[in-house]
């Protein structure tokens, strides 16, 4: 029987590009053919970091989504189209990405995530992508990550300004770095409402895809304990060192 892990001659062409680096090479590239990786979001953030993961050659992608594509999506969530208005956002995502890389497997979870399904949800996968846009949900996914020490990646935008980091256990997390409590309320506006430059998001959602391939491999710094910050008014990208807190439960467990 074949191993499942094994490259074909096809795809040890298509990945020739990370094959050809030492740090990724053949054993990376297996070990992302082997991991499951679960996208919170199938929208604005979830478009680039869905289509670099289904082209890096990542085994299983979960796509959760309840939306459907809306005209007012387009401006910013590149992996639909104008055909694709009132799908399932899961749907045509999937679709976008078999058409990429036949060689993976896409799960459709057209649902919401809550306190109910998160923890049965997210057992069945390595790593956790939040590329959602409301407080409730991103403390959702932190605090089950958390829970079940499973590693994540975060990403936010809101207007011209976007954000990263990512979380394993042992390290600060979502409720480390933002306190619920202080949080202003209008940073937490959805894009449509509160505005967003375009290529912003995919600036973040491509710096969310690279982090997830990273800590997949097991290669380079990643984000830990750390958040990156991106404006595009200014060009200036900044990394602020985050210590984690010692009453939280990531570091209590």
């Amino acid at each position: 029987m074949k191993n499942p892990t094994e490259l074909s001659k096809e795809q040890k062409i298509r990945y020739r590009g990370h094959l050809s680096l030492c740090e990724i090479d053949l054993a990376g590239q297996q070990r992302l053919a082997e991991s499951r990786v679960l996208i919170v979001g199938a929208g604005g953030l979830g478009s680039p970091v869905s289509l670099y993961l289904a082209a890096a050659g990542v085994g299983t992608i979960g796509l959760l989504d309840a939306d459907t594509v809306s005209l007012s999506n387009l401006q910013r969530q590149v992996i639909h189209t104008t055909a694709d208005i009132g799908r399932l956002k899961v749907d045509s995502a999937a679709e976008k990405l078999r058409a990429i890389n036949p060689h993976i497997n896409v799960a459709t979870l057209p649902l919401m995530l809550d306190s109910e399904n998160a923890m049965t949800i997210m057992e069945d996968y390595d790593l956790v992508i939040d590329c959602t846009d409301n407080l409730p949900t991103r403390l959702l996914i932190n605090d089950t990550c958390v829970a079940t020490g499973k590693a994540m990646v975060f990403g936010a935008v809101s207007r011209f300004s976007g954000q990263v980091f990512s979380h394993k256990a042992g390290t600060a997390c979502y409720r480390c770095i933002f306190d619920p409590s202080t949080t202003d309320p209008d940073a937490d506006l959805p894009c449509a409402i509160n505005g967003i430059m375009n290529t912003v998001v995919g600036v973040i959602g491509s710096l969310q895809a690279t982090e997830a391939v990273k800590l997949l491999v097991g290669t380079g710094d990643a984000l830990l304990n750390r958040i990156l910050t991106f404006d595009a008014v200014t060009m200036q990208f900044n990394t602020f060192a985050i210590s984690p807190i010692d009453t939280c439960e990531c570091q209590h467990g």
